[in-house]
């Protein structure tokens, strides 16, 4: 048993935001023992948080078909030492997760190698193709909790209005991460001045708002329990706000990086600032924050894409698309609290029981357990040395942060 002294415990399920000393076991908060015995460690928790276990709704460990960015057992690993437990990963491996009799080994390694529990997006249609949808039974009955087609194209809106259906009559959530492609094409970056002066194919906003807009429409048509996730642009909050405002069943969420990082981190071609959706303006951050303020976008996500260095070596267009995120997932949530966008009681909430809320594993989040024990005033830099992801692929690299996880109590 654990004893932290004076603790600011941050719990979003009982809405306790209090210092106080509490006992840890086994992952598990308990009563305060009998006897002084009973205690292995004692930690003073003096400015410190302690809050559940995070979970992630959006980060692919690489795992299978890409060991060369990373594998279950290297971002499990950085994902406990950045205090997620509970990882979601998106269908888009290779193979392609659309087995369902195939699934249960992959979250076995992910518990045995990286010590994490690995939640899966089965694929929405046959090899995310888009051409007629998945055995979706079968992925259900294989233990997946929502489908998705990630961010591959339908070849028509019928087909995209049939696996809607079929996902409905299933009870499965659908996970959208909208872009229409033929408004996208092979843009890299955000469409506004900074593409324009680097001489950058550009990708405009409306690609995310038409697809949104449309899938919009196809869950009030459906009645499909829909996730959008990864957000990036102003209008799209707008969109969701006027959804949920009609009574949709529907949710959001944001990827950290969107809320601090904007399209300047591009400038002299800096490849560690390619991702998808990519960097946006200055205008569309503060309106992505201002959203999740006000609880139309209900949660964020690391969006952790590790990539081996030389996959940002290339020219700027030909460099993969990836920011890896688990290591400074807390520093930034530190700076939201700071800047008065959020509570820690509010960061806390959006980083573990809302995003456990959409992916229906509150019951399982809850007897698994665990407790982070987080430093938000404990400086460092990051660097490749300091970061525990086999990717290193960051914006942050030699910035110095202040937040950072001390222990995974579990």
């Amino acid at each position: 048993m654990i004893q932290i002294n004076q603790v600011r415990v941050l719990d979003p399920i009982t809405g306790e935001d209090q210092i106080t000393t509490v006992w840890i076991e086994q992952g598990h908060r308990v009563a305060a023992p009998e006897h002084a015995t009973q205690i292995s460690e004692v930690i003073d928790g003096q400015g410190q948080w302690l809050m559940p276990a995070l979970v992630d709704l959006c980060a692919r460990l690489r795992e299978p078909g890409q060991q060369q960015h990373g594998t279950l057992k290297s971002e499990g690993q950085a994902a406990r030492a950045n205090g997620v437990l509970h990882v979601v990963i998106p269908p888009d491996t290779k193979p392609v997760l659309e087995n369902g009799a195939l699934l249960q080994g992959l979250r076995q390694r992910a518990l045995d190698d990286g010590g994490i529990h690995l939640h899966i997006i089965g694929a929405l249609t046959k090899g995310l193709d888009g051409n007629q949808p998945a055995n979706l039974a079968g992925l259900k009955q294989g233990g997946c909790i929502a489908v998705s087609n990630a961010r591959a194209a339908f070849a028509n809106d019928d087909v995209l209005l049939r696996s809607l259906e079929y996902a409905a009559t299933l009870g499965l959530t659908v996970f959208f991460y909208p872009e229409e492609a033929s408004l996208a094409k092979d843009g890299c970056v955000h469409d506004g001045f900074m593409a324009s002066r680097q001489g950058l194919t550009g990708i405009p906003e409306i690609a995310e708002t038409v697809a949104l807009a449309k899938q919009i429409l196809m869950v009030e048509e459906t009645g499909v329990r829909a996730h959008f996730s990864q957000l990036s642009s102003g209008a799209s909050v707008e969109l969701i706000r006027i959804a949920k405002a009609r009574g949709l069943p529907v949710t959001a969420d944001v990827a950290m990086h969107q809320l601090h990082l904007t399209d300047a981190y591009i400038d002299g071609f800096n490849a560690l600032a390619h991702v998808r959706p990519p960097l946006r303006s200055e205008d569309d951050r503060a309106k992505l924050r201002q959203g999740l303020a006000d609880g139309v976008i209900d949660a964020i996500c690391s969006h952790h894409e590790p990539l081996s260095a030389t996959s940002k070596l290339a020219p700027f267009p030909d460099t993969e698309a990836g920011i890896s995120g688990f290591d400074t997932l807390i520093a930034q949530g530190v700076i939201l609290v700071n800047d008065g966008v959020l509570s820690p009681l509010a960061l806390a909430a959006c980083l573990v029981s809302k995003p456990a809320a959409i992916a229906g594993i509150e019951a399982k989040r809850q007897a698994v357990g665990g407790w982070v024990l987080v430093d938000p005033n404990q400086a460092w830099t990051v660097s490749n040395t300091s970061m525990a992801s086999q990717g290193k692929n960051t914006p942050y690299q030699g910035a110095t942060l202040f937040g950072r996880v001390q222990r995974l109590l579990v």
